[in-house]
C-alpha cells in the first residue's frame, strides 16, 4: 500500500491541518509571509499529522483539538529542521535550497522560532488537557535538542555505540512521533490504554523510520538531502554499527579513525562505505528496522478493529519499503 492511499483516506483531516497551519503562519510582514508560503509549498510527507489523525481515529472521534495538535506537531517538526539546517550547515532540504542558504542562518533560526511559537499557541488555543500536552511538547523540544547535541558530541569522537545511537534517534525522531500520537489520543479523550498502545507504537515506528533514513543515506537515490551526507558529517548510524559488530577490535578502531578523520579527508568515506558493503551492514540494518516495525505493530493489539488501526499497521509497511 502506498502512502498516497493513506493520505487519500485522511484527505479531509489533512486539508484541515493544512488550513490551520496556513492560518497561524500568515503574517503582514512580507518577507516572513513569503518565506512561510515557500516552505508550505513543499510540506514533505506530513507523517506526523498522518500519525496523529490515524491515532485519534483509532482511539475515538476527531475533534478540533485533534487538528490543532496535529498541526502543532508538524510546526514543531519543521521548526527543528530550520534550526538543524543551520547547525548542520545544510544547503538542501526536500530537494530545494534551505532557508539558511537563501536568506542566511539568522533568518532560518528566527523562522524556526516563529514556527515553534505558533506550535505552542495552537496548544494554548485547545481545550483537551492543555497543560499535559504543553508538557509533552516541551519534553519533545528538550529531546530534540539533547539528541542533536549528543550526535554532535559523538560525531567529534567517532565513538557512537548502539546505545548512543538509539538514544539519539529516539530524541531526534521517535520522540516527536510519540508526541503526535499521544496528543492525538488526548484530543479525543481516548483513555490510558489507547495512550499506552499508540504511544508505544509511535515510538517504535519512529525508531524504525530513522533507521530507514540512515539506510537510505548509504543506498538511497534521493531523500530530500544529498545522499551520503550523514557519513561525511562523521555520523555513525545503524548500517555502520551493524558492520562494526562483525569486526575485530583492530578493524573497529581503524574504521572509527577513518570516520573521525572524514572532515579533513572526505575520501575516507569511500573506505567506510566499502567496509559496510563487505560486512553486509545495510541488510543487517534492515533486519534491525524490521524488528522495530514488528514491535510497533504488536503494540496495536489492545485497540479495537478500525480502518485507522489497519492503516497504522500498513504504515509500518510504508516505512519498510520506502525509497526516499
Amino acid at each position: 500500500m502506498a502512502l498516497k492511499e493513506i493520505k487519500a483516506y485522511l484527505a479531509p483531516g489533512l486539508s484541515r491541518v493544512d488550513a490551520c497551519i496556513a492560518r497561524v503562519l500568515a503574517s503582514d510582514i512580507q518577507l516572513l509571509d513569503q518565506t512561510n508560503r515557500m516552505l508550505r509549498e513543499h510540506p514533505g510527507k506530513m507523517l506526523r499529522p498522518i500519525l496523529g489523525l490515524l491515532s485519534a481515529g483509532a482511539a475515538g472521534t476527531l475533534t478540533e483539538d485533534t487538528i490543532r495538535y496535529a498541526s502543532a506537531t508538524e510546526l514543531l517538526h519543521n521548526a527543528s529542521l530550520l534550526h538543524d539546517d543551520v547547525v548542520d550547515e545544510a544547503t538542501e532540504r526536500r530537494g530545494l535550497p534551505t532557508v539558511a542558504t537563501i536568506l542566511g542562518g539568522n533568518a532560518s533560526v528566527l523562522l524556526g522560532d516563529y514556527w515553534l511559537v505558533q506550535c505552542l499557541d495552537l496548544v494554548l488555543q485547545s481545550d483537551s488537557d492543555v497543560n499535559r500536552v504543553l508538557r509533552i511538547m516541551a519534553d519533545t523540544l528538550g529531546h530534540l535538542t539533547e539528541g542533536e547535541m549528543l550526535q554532535m558530541e559523538k560525531a567529534r569522537k567517532a565513538d557512537t555505540t548502539q546505545e548512543d545511537y538509539l538514544r539519539i534517534i529516539f530524541c531526534k525522531t521517535a520522540s516527536l512521533f510519540e508526541a503526535a500520537a499521544l496528543s492525538a489520543v488526548i484530543s479525543v479523550r481516548g483513555g490510558k490504554e489507547a495512550e499506552e498502545a499508540l504511544g508505544n507504537y509511535a515510538r517504535n515506528i519512529g525508531i524504525a523510520y530513522q533507521i530507514s533514513d540512515d539506510i537510505l543515506d548509504y543506498v538511497g537515490e534521493e531523500i530530500g538531502k544529498p545522499v551520503g551526507i550523514d557519513l561525511l558529517e562523521g555520523k555513525i548510524t545503524q548500517p555502520l554499527l551493524c558492520a562494526l559488530e562483525k569486526a575485530d577490535d583492530a578493524q573497529q578502531k581503524h574504521i572509527r579513525s577513518l570516520v573521525a578523520g572524514i572532515a579533513g579527508n572526505p575520501s575516507n568515506a569511500d573506505q567506510v562505505r566499502a567496509f559496510v558493503a563487505a560486512a553486509d551492514g545495510v541488510e543487517l540494518a534492515r533486519r534491525e528496522m524490521d524488528k522495530w516495525l514488528e514491535k510497533a505493530v504488536s503494540c496495536l493489539a489492545p485497540l479495537p478493529e478500525s480502518k485507522e488501526k489497519s492503516y497504522l499497521a500498513e504504515l509500518a509497511q510504508v516505512v519498510s519499503q520506502r525509497k526516499n
